[in-house]
């Protein structure tokens, strides 16, 4: 799986202001900016990025996905800091 998959298979799920990622094709680390995050705790964040996976982890298309997740605001502080 190329990194342009892994964004497409995402955002086809999930609405994203921003995401980022690299990795070997197996083994991936994401940062992702989503409004849908807001109100979530950290371990729901990754449940909904999961849910867009599918049969991709099940399958171990995608074997390992690293994340760090942020609302828009929360992406905003990050970068004025």
């Amino acid at each position: 799986m190329t990194a342009d998959e892994l964004k497409h298979t995402i955002t086809r799920g999930l609405t994203c202001q921003h995401i980022a990622l690299e990795g070997d094709g197996r083994h991936w680390y994401a940062t992702i900016v989503s409004a849908e995050f807001e109100g979530c705790r950290l371990i729901k964040r990754h449940q909904k990025v999961y849910a867009t996976l599918g049969e991709k982890i099940k399958t171990d298309e995608v074997h390992a996905l690293s994340m760090k997740t942020f609302t828009p605001a929360e992406w905003a502080q990050q970068a004025e800091a």
